[in-house]
């Protein structure tokens, strides 16, 4: 996507020449004539910069400059100020005002164009961490939830079975609901290892040519009591096919997918995985006659911002993770995932990867 620019200045011949400088490096651009136009076009649009003349009829430069910083939608906008040489005084209170830089006129394109990439590359820069340390505080936060809420259950039930007067036909019904939380436990610690291997960068894909037969039959053999409980069906319909993923990626993937397609289907359910190949692309598809999900948690489920765990269909608790890990090791082996579903009519999550290692044609 193309950096936006705003360009506040009354001279128009500067307007001009600014302008065409920028758009021949493929920027963007939005004019302005005044601060008060300006004003209103920051209304309607958030560009990326902002190139601010101090010396303006009516409102100058500096008021524009203060309004600008302390409205919240765009106080975080690089502000540059546009000075004459005999105007580099007044540059500090621009600072003071919160401008990150200042040109002097006549322009120097060069210049003009070294500040503008560096101020643009920092903002980027800025941007990502901001967006890096909320995903970060976020995830954390429900680590907390998930980790209090589980222990609290433990500590609760580890009570009552220390007490002299428990009765004995109880103790399993207890000792079950430890084995679950411990389970649940085991799962959150697991997921938030992978997921923090994954964003440190110490987990690294290393695709190879898999048979997707065989793994999808490892996958359901693994998880078959699980859908015996439930009394749900587990069926492949893969025919011998290549797949070029990372084996341990893949396989959390299948597993996961298959895991919570069973937690989400009703006792004597259908689960069923296909796979089809079209050209170089193989789509897996994971298929259940389950609850169905509606559009409102579709585009919440992948977001690791949104804490997102729903019960199953036997009150079957999850980490909400599962299917963040799912999106991180299928992006990492340069596929795609996706989910249709209707409320009541069961789902379909799909993944799509390379048949073959294309480096190689």
């Amino acid at each position: 996507m193309k950096s936006l620019i705003l360009i506040v200045d009354d001279e128009p011949a500067n307007q001009k020449v600014l302008a065409s400088t920028l758009k021949k490096k493929g920027y963007s651009i939005i004019l302005a004539d005044n601060g008060m136009q300006a004003l209103e076009v920051l209304k309607t649009k958030k560009p990326h910069l902002i190139l601010l003349d101090i010396m303006m009829p009516g409102m100058d430069g500096f008021e524009v400059c203060q309004k600008i910083k302390t409205e919240d939608n765009t106080k975080d906008i690089p502000v540059f100020f546009l000075t004459a040489h005999s105007e580099t005084e007044k540059v500090v209170k621009g600072f003071q005002l919160g401008a990150v830089d200042y040109i002097t006129k006549p322009f120097n394109s060069e210049e003009l164009i070294t500040r503008v990439q560096t101020h643009l590359k920092l903002k980027a820069i800025e941007e990502e961490l901001k967006a890096s340390n909320a995903t970060k505080d976020k995830f954390f936060s429900i680590i907390a939830h998930d980790l209090g809420n589980l222990f609290n259950g433990l500590i609760g039930v580890s009570r009552i079975l220390t007490e002299d007067d428990v009765p004995i036909n109880n103790t399993d019904e207890f000792l079950q609901i430890i084995l679950q939380s411990s389970q649940k436990g085991f799962d959150l610690l697991q997921n938030l290892l992978e997921w923090s291997r994954v964003q440190t960068g110490k987990l690294n894909a290393h695709p190879i040519t898999l048979n997707f037969e065989n793994l999808a039959k490892y996958n359901i053999q693994l998880l078959f009591n699980q859908a015996k409980q439930k009394n749900i069906k587990l069926v492949s319909h893969i025919k011998p096919l290549s797949v070029f993923a990372d084996e341990y990626m893949l396989n959390t993937v299948i597993r996961n997918l298959l895991a919570n397609a069973i937690k989400f289907t009703p006792e004597n359910g259908l689960v069923e995985i296909y796979a089809t190949e079209k050209d170089t692309l193989v789509e897996i598809s994971i298929k259940d006659t389950g609850v169905g999900i509606t559009q409102e948690t579709i585009e919440k489920m992948f977001k690791i911002d949104v804490h997102q765990s729903t019960k199953g269909t036997a009150g079957e608790k999850g980490t909400g993770l599962g299917l963040i890990l799912c999106k991180e090791f299928v992006e990492k082996n340069g596929g795609i995932i996706g989910v249709d579903s209707e409320v009541g009519k069961g789902s379909r999550f799909y993944i799509q990867l390379q048949t073959k290692n294309i480096c190689d044609d």
